[in-house]
């Protein structure tokens, strides 16, 4: 009885562990199907999340291959998704640096990331797209993790092309800007230092024949791009030519930039014309544009030219056929639009006759030639110029009510003026100063006042007008012998008291510029060649 009563009891568990695991069977089932669901869920949105991204997504397994490309990364690196998968990612996007060398697989990142188990972040890579164009990227390698185990990587990549183009274009816009800035700085600086040079006059005054043939040329030539050569004695005011003609052309937007080829040592001639780099020599402690590249769309105003050193007059002819310098240390070619005017006070001709003036330079430079006109040529122009520095030097020394009288006139008139206008305007200016009551008092060299005589050689009659026009070499030959005879009379000795500057009433820095214009030699010593046999 017992034991039918426990082969019952045996019967009926087994039945109803039947009857459990049957509901097990039916519940998992479902809820497999639930999860699959959920995962088939799951995989849709992350494939959404993958085709919306707008950066490129590829995976790679332990060994390297692709397995799996987003639509943004077809696009950027023109493969489709079929042709990557199972292919090697490097070989295929990533197998050659910027510069065009061999990128070995050892070296990278994106490799490293499921080798090492840590995350690699780059910023200056370039992926190599399907027709072989390279573009700038910067991605991050992600490690893939398993159970623990590194099983490959997931790579994010953006597109830097535009982000490197606007940062090279930055970068050429900061280097323009710094350009323009060292120039305006050097501009200023020039434009400061030309308020404070003292000039001879500010507008051509004068109604002579010499000046209106002047005023013909400058009109004629300024709206042109020809270069320039203004001739003639100091103090005859071609820096106010080179002005003028600068100023009536079509570069007067831009500066004239001058250039005092007599006052630069010869060791700097070439850094002042093409500038320096930093480094090129001792004491060049940072860049410094010349003044070539300083009057560049401009004009450049080469007073003097006739003291450039034969050696570096043939560079500056390169400048002026090519238009082209080079900084002194730098091997980059510059190209500078600027158009030239010289002035010379020398017989440029005679120069490159003695081998001192290179004949290619002087044809370069003479395309149009005008002649500056001595104020002792044009007497005519005194009063006119009297009349203008009076006004300048009396507002300059705050002294009103200061006028020219009729005999101020003639004795100004009466001078020979060898300083020409530079000289006339210093004696006014002094005059002034020492003016009282409105009265000027004029102090002429080798003058008189009291309506004596200022000069020699008005004190002889006059002779006919027809007699006395001189050709420009009588007038140089005459000039000559006269400066010949006073050193004579002298002894050689130039300067001081007694000299033949004293004695021809006239400055010794004119008696020299004289002097080395007409080619005669300063006595170097007692046993020097006299004046009078050369």
């Amino acid at each position: 009885m017992i034991c039918a009563v426990l082969q019952d009891l045996r019967a009926r568990r087994r039945q109803h562990a039947l009857h459990e695991a049957e509901d097990y069977m039916r519940k998992g089932i479902g809820g497999w199907r639930d999860v699959e669901h959920v995962f088939r869920d799951l995989e849709r949105e992350n494939r959404l999340i993958l085709g919306a991204a707008g950066e490129g997504i590829y995976g790679v397994n332990a060994e390297g291959m692709t397995t799996f490309v987003n639509p943004a990364a077809e696009r950027l690196l023109g493969w489709r998704a079929d042709e990557m998968v199972g292919r090697n990612m490097h070989e295929l996007v990533h197998h050659t640096h910027p510069d065009g060398t061999h990128y070995h697989e050892d070296d990278c990142p994106i490799y490293a990331a499921f080798r090492e188990g840590v995350v690699h972040r780059v910023d200056d890579e370039v992926f190599w797209r399907k027709d072989g164009t390279p573009m700038p990227v910067e991605y991050t390698s992600t490690p893939i993790l398993d159970r623990g185990v590194v099983v490959g990587a997931v790579v994010v990549f953006r597109d830097m092309t535009r982000r490197k183009e606007a940062e090279e274009q930055l970068h050429a816009a900061l280097h323009e800007v710094n350009q323009l800035r060292q120039r305006l700085e050097l501009e200023n600086a020039y434009l400061q230092e030309e308020i404070r040079t003292e000039r001879a006059f500010d507008g051509i005054i004068g109604n002579s024949p010499g000046v209106r043939k002047i005023v013909q040329q400058i009109e004629l030539v300024a709206p042109t791009d020809a270069n320039v050569l203004i001739i003639g004695e100091s103090g005859t005011g071609k820096e106010l030519i080179a002005h003028a003609i600068h100023n009536a052309g079509s570069r007067c937007e831009r500066p004239m930039i001058r250039v005092n080829c007599a006052a630069i040592p010869g060791d700097l001639f070439e850094s002042e014309f093409f500038g320096h780099v930093r480094g090129a020599f001792t004491g060049a402690l940072r860049d410094r544009i010349g003044r070539f590249e300083l009057a560049d769309g401009g004009t450049l105003f080469l007073d003097e030219v006739g003291e450039i050193p034969l050696e570096l007059q043939g560079k500056l002819l390169r400048v002026l056929q090519d238009g082209q310098i080079e900084r002194i240390g730098e091997e980059r070619t510059r190209h500078v639009d600027v158009r030239v005017i010289a002035a010379t006070n020398r017989d440029l001709e005679e120069e490159v006759r003695r081998g001192r003036f290179r004949q290619d330079l002087y044809f370069r430079l003479n395309v149009f030639p005008v002649q500056s006109v001595p104020l002792r040529e044009r007497p005519d122009d005194i009063p006119a110029l009297a009349v203008e520095f009076v006004k300048r030097a009396s507002r300059s020394s705050k002294k009103a009510g200061i006028r020219l009288t009729q005999g101020d006139i003639q004795t100004l008139m009466g001078y020979d003026w060898p300083g020409n206008v530079r000289e006339l305007e210093n004696v006014i200016e002094r005059a002034v100063i020492l003016s009282h009551g409105g009265r000027l008092r004029l102090e002429l060299p080798s003058s008189s006042q009291a309506g004596q005589p200022p000069c020699p050689s008005r004190s002889q009659p006059e002779e006919p007008k027809e007699d006395r026009v001189l050709t420009e070499s009588q007038r140089r030959q005459r000039d000559r012998e006269n400066i010949l005879a006073a050193l004579e009379a002298c002894a050689g000795k130039v300067f001081g008291k007694g000299g033949a500057a004293e004695l021809m009433g006239i400055p010794p820095t004119t008696l020299s510029s004289r002097m080395k214009t007409l080619g005669i030699c300063k006595p170097r010593s007692a046993g020097c060649e006299h004046p009078g046999q050369r």
